[in-house]
């Protein structure tokens, strides 16, 4: 559609009537369920990998059984299935609810049976019951993303949901990368997955107050069912097709830097835990830095993110966000010459805020790429495609210490491999240093990518 055929813009809501939509009941529903989508993640991953650590487990283990975690890089495949069809039975709930209802059981099942087993039983069986966890939990993030996205009114509340539900996701992460290590030092790790799976029960409670988005419902009765050789097409091809339509060739570009973007985070990820264990710091130490600073550092970062890209624009944000991402993930070198609480709670802090404003800005991105009726494909297209190369360069993240342990020692190993990932923040601040010159001079093709 082009610019003089398409219906005249929303008027743009004052600061005012955007703080307004706060007291929203979908703002608090949104808040809830970004924390049922954090709460999986590192329970499958950094945690798990403290988990395995305390177990004995080697590092090289521990970075290859992290792989469970490409279940969120491959949703991409299984996202067209959430899109168009009803869960049998829980389908009454609407189809984004069902879904969401299906996937936290799912999820819970997965949890108690991690609890259950626990490493005793061998890396295959509780590997097994991670895997589960992380492919209900990747699909329970495909159906959130779609409804919170096609539940915005306009630009300005999914800029507010969105940021609801970087603030639960944010939560989340706290308490299973903070709270649960506390606990495990009291009453073990199995007792305190159990604690996570009752603590899921918040995305069910949210599941039931959820609305279903009539917008997206509208959109997707006009097209043909899923078993119909015209639907299949449409519901696999049709969010590629409609993508590239919109952006041509730059959204090649578009999917490099996203595919680039968390890079820092995520490769270094399953060997944060381990990390600490190696430095000696006690887990009343990890948790406590992460419950306090931590804590204030995340809400900062997601604060100062949202208004970064709306002062400065998404390009400017984005870039920033990547930026702060590689020196946080440097900054953990220091650790390995200095394990001083002011500097562990330095670092930690630095990373804290990087991670949530970088956050912020990519996801805002990314929402913003979607289109009504693909929402679910498209943009588990987009969070796939960020994931998948960080999720299987991690998986190495172990070998690479131990191969750098007989020449730079334990800690230098770490060090090094920690300064090396920062510095993979520099690619994707290039890219979308590009795409924002882009935007700039091809304004009508990249509209949607700016909004």
């Amino acid at each position: 559609m082009t610019a003089s055929s398409a219906a005249p813009p929303r008027r743009k809501r004052t600061a005012l009537e955007v703080l307004g939509s706060i007291r929203q009941p979908k703002v608090a529903v949104m808040l809830a369920l970004g924390f049922a989508s954090g709460l999986p993640f590192l329970l499958t991953a950094n945690t798990f990998g403290y988990w395995l650590r305390d177990s004995g487990t080697s590092l090289k283990a521990i970075g290859f059984i992290s792989w469970v975690g490409l279940a969120y890089s491959m949703k991409v495949l299984w996202s067209p299935i959430v899109d168009r069809v009803d869960v049998p039975l829980l389908g009454r709930l609407g189809r984004r609810r069902g879904w969401m209802l299906l996937a936290q059981l799912t999820v819970i099942a997965g949890l108690i049976g991690m609890a259950s087993v626990g490493t005793a039983s061998g890396l295959t069986v509780i590997g097994g019951f991670a895997l589960i966890t992380a492919f209900s939990s990747a699909t329970q993030d495909i159906v959130i993303d779609a409804w919170r996205i096609e539940s915005a009114a306009d630009s300005d509340e999914l800029g507010l949901l969105t940021s609801a539900y970087q603030l639960g996701y944010r939560i989340a992460l706290l308490v299973t990368d903070a709270l649960i290590i506390a606990a495990a030092a009291r009453v073990g790790w199995p007792s305190s997955y159990l604690g996570m799976a009752v603590l899921m029960g918040v995305g069910v409670a949210a599941t039931g107050f959820a609305l279903e988005p009539a917008r997206a419902e509208q959109a997707l009765q006009a097209k043909a069912p899923l078993w119909t050789p015209r639907g299949f097409v449409d519901a696999v091809v049709g969010p590629f097709v409609d993508f590239f339509a919109k952006h041509k060739a730059v959204g090649l570009i578009m999917l490099l830097a996203v595919a680039l973007y968390r890079l820092p985070d995520f490769v270094m990820g399953p060997m944060y835990n381990p990390y600490y264990h190696d430095l000696g710091l006690t887990k009343d130490t990890v948790a406590l830095v992460r419950g306090s600073l931590g804590l204030a550092a995340t809400f900062a970062g997601i604060a100062l993110g949202g208004l970064t890209s709306i002062r400065l624009g998404v390009f400017r944000a984005l870039m920033l966000g990547v930026l702060l991402e590689g020196l946080g993930t440097a900054g953990f070198a220091l650790l390995a010459y200095h394990t001083e609480m002011p500097v562990f709670a330095a670092v930690m802090s630095l990373d804290s805020f990087a991670q949530a404003f970088a956050g912020v800005a990519l996801v805002a991105y990314m929402s913003s790429l979607t289109s009504l009726g693909y929402t679910a494909t498209q943009y588990a297209l987009l969070s796939s495609t960020y994931a998948l190369l960080g999720k299987f360069l991690k998986g190495f993240s172990g070998q690479t210490v131990e191969a750098l342990t007989p020449t730079h020692g334990l800690l230098g190993a770490y060090a090094t491999a920690f300064i090396g990932t920062g510095l993979m923040a520099i690619p994707p601040a290039l890219l979308f240093l590009l795409l924002g010159h882009l935007n700039r001079i091809r304004p009508a093709p990249m509209a949607t990518a700016a909004a």
